[in-house]
C-alpha cells in the first residue's frame, strides 16, 4: 500500500508536471506567436521607415537642386545687373564730360558773341553818317553764322536730353 500510495503520489506529480509543461509550452508558443508578430510589426515599421526615408531624401536631394538653380539663376542676374550698371555708370560719366564739354564751347561761344557785339558797336561809333545801316549791315552779315552755331547747339542739347530719358518738349 505504501508503495501504491507513491506510485499514486508519483502518478499525480507526473500529472501536475505533465499539465504544467502544457501549460507552458502552450505560454511559450503564445510568446512565439506573440514574438513572431512583433517582429513581423517590426520589420513592417523598418521597413515603412525605410521608405519613407529614402522619400525624404529624394525630397531634399530635389530641392537641393533646385535651390542650387535658384542661386546659379540669382548669380546670374546679380552679374548682369552689376554689369548694367558699370554701363550705366560710364554712360553718365560720358555725357558729364560731353556736357561739360559743351558748357565750355557754350561759355567760349558767349565770350565771342560778346566780343562780336562789342566789335559791332565799336563800328557803330567808327561808322559817321547811317550808323544804324551800317550796324544793320554787319548783323546781316553775322546773323547766318550765329543762327547756324545755335541750331548746332541747339540739336546738340535735344539730342543730350533724349539720351537722358528727358523730353525736349517738357523743359
Amino acid at each position: 500500500m505504501a508503495l501504491t500510495l507513491l506510485t499514486a503520489q508519483q502518478r499525480d506529480e507526473t500529472h501536475r508536471a505533465k499539465a504544467s509543461e502544457d501549460r507552458l509550452k502552450q505560454k511559450l508558443q503564445g510568446l512565439e506567436a506573440e514574438l513572431e508578430r512583433t517582429r513581423s510589426e517590426g520589420k513592417a515599421i523598418y521597413a515603412e521607415m525605410s521608405r519613407q526615408r529614402r522619400a525624404l531624401q529624394e525630397e531634399l536631394w530635389t530641392r537641393s537642386k533646385q535651390l542650387e538653380e535658384e542661386v546659379r539663376g540669382l548669380r546670374e542676374q546679380l552679374e548682369t545687373c552689376q554689369r548694367e550698371a558699370k554701363t550705366a555708370r560710364e554712360e553718365a560719366e560720358q555725357a558729364l564730360r560731353e556736357q561739360d564739354e559743351t558748357l565750355a564751347q557754350l561759355h567760349a561761344h558767349v565770350a565771342n558773341m560778346e566780343a562780336k557785339y562789342e566789335e559791332i558797336l565799336h563800328l557803330k561809333a567808327w561808322c559817321s553818317q547811317g550808323s544804324l545801316d551800317c550796324l544793320l549791315a554787319k548783323m546781316r552779315t553775322v546773323k547766318p553764322q550765329w543762327d547756324a552755331a545755335v541750331l548746332r547747339l541747339h540739336t546738340r542739347h535735344k539730342e543730350q536730353l533724349r539720351q537722358f530719358g528727358l523730353n525736349p518738349l517738357d523743359l
